[in-house]
């Protein structure tokens, strides 16, 4: 058997590695909600979610209150059964962030732990598509970064082989932003992938203002130009602009995705592990693209997300913002300007528990 016998939860705080900033928020640190989970056969699984600062000791408290205790006692081989029990348990709290969060810990620890069980990795297990995977840099490219930062950013981003960049965009006046971007594009050339992200800062008007201004620019895609919950908006402007639309980090659930996809409102899907529930969710969420012809460019969370990306065939970008190196002995390995999924059996992820212990939250 593999039955849970141990489940645990908790909270480890990482600071950002550099300022980062957007159009509604600054990125200060990374509240790393923790589950490891033990079986009777000898078994062991780590797993994880995040917050950007608030709500991390939330999602801890519903795991151990509610999710974990419900966890022991069953069998971890049944991956599905276990989310769709646990996400039925938190009926009054679903569909959303906390839920979702919470969700994704206990998931991502029983991905790592089958994956242990079969000696795999994951980007096997869940699929096994490609073993490299194109990189796009957003380290570079945050909103309080000057003209020349950005535009050295991407060079080097361009130097190193990589795909593209992403450019935060949202400055009060739409040309202080079409400047920004015109000597990015200047600099890397027409064969380069330019992202632009405006972190949901925008009304539909306005979106559809800034991407008329953008359109000499030929950028790869618009993202979050509007409230995640204006599906309508998004499909309006899907409609206004020959610009790719991208939405999905502030996605919550499959259904969410579902109705983007259904009304043309996407041209890009986002999903983020942590926020849509956990692997058994994106995986879902990927092969629901698939079925619209839509690729799949997951948002930050780069070494869990490689793996994820190699696993299916829509898997199109892997967005590069180190995080983990905090409290990880290893780094996602790059080679060639390509992302590659590790080969070790589990999540792949090699976790310095020395440097978690000193960063918990008590």
């Amino acid at each position: 058997m593999a039955v849970v016998t141990r489940a645990g939860a908790f909270l480890v705080d990482v600071a950002v590695e550099q300022a980062r900033t957007d159009a509604v928020q600054a990125f200060l640190s990374q509240e790393t909600v923790f589950v490891e989970l033990g079986t009777d056969d000898g078994g062991t699984g780590l797993g994880y979610s995040y917050t950007i600062g608030t709500g991390g000791s939330s999602v801890v408290a519903l795991l151990r209150d509610h999710l974990l205790p419900r966890l022991v006692g069953q069998d971890s081989r049944l991956v599905e059964a276990i989310w769709r029990d646990l996400f039925a348990a938190t009926r009054a709290t679903s569909v959303g962030a906390i839920t979702s969060l919470a969700l994704a810990a206990v998931d991502t620890a029983l991905w790592d732990l089958k994956c242990r069980r079969a000696g795999e990795p994951l980007w096997r297990v869940a699929g096994g598509f490609g073993a490299r995977v194109p990189l796009y840099d957003t380290e570079g490219g945050w909103l309080h970064l000057g003209t020349e930062e950005l535009v050295a950013g991407a060079k080097a981003a361009e130097a190193a082989g990589w795909g593209g960049v992403k450019v935060k965009i949202g400055k009060p006046a739409a040309a202080e932003d079409v400047e920004r971007l015109a000597a990015v594009r200047a600099a890397v050339g027409p064969r380069f992938d330019l992202m632009v992200d405006a972190n949901q800062s925008m009304t539909a008007a306005e979106a559809i203002r800034r991407a008329a201004a953008f359109a000499a620019l030929d950028l790869c895609w618009l993202e979050e130009p509007l409230p995640a919950d204006d599906v309508s908006g998004h499909a309006r402007l899907a409609a206004a602009t020959p610009v790719p639309i991208a939405v999905g980090e502030s996605l919550y659930s499959i259904a969410q995705f579902r109705d983007y996809l259904h009304r043309g409102a996407a041209s890009i899907v986002q999903p983020d592990v942590a926020r849509i529930g956990g692997i058994t969710p994106w995986l879902k969420v990927a092969h629901l693209a698939e079925a619209f012809n839509v690729d799949v460019c997951p948002h930050f969370l780069m070494e869990l997300h490689v793996s994820l990306v190699a696993a299916v065939p829509n898997g199109r970008y892997v967005e590069h913002i180190p995080q983990l190196r905090a409290i990880t002995r290893t780094e996602m390995t790059v080679e060639n300007g390509r992302a590659v999924p590790p080969e070790t059996a589990g999540l792949g992820i090699d976790w310095d528990r020395d440097a978690m212990d000193d960063r918990r939250v008590s």
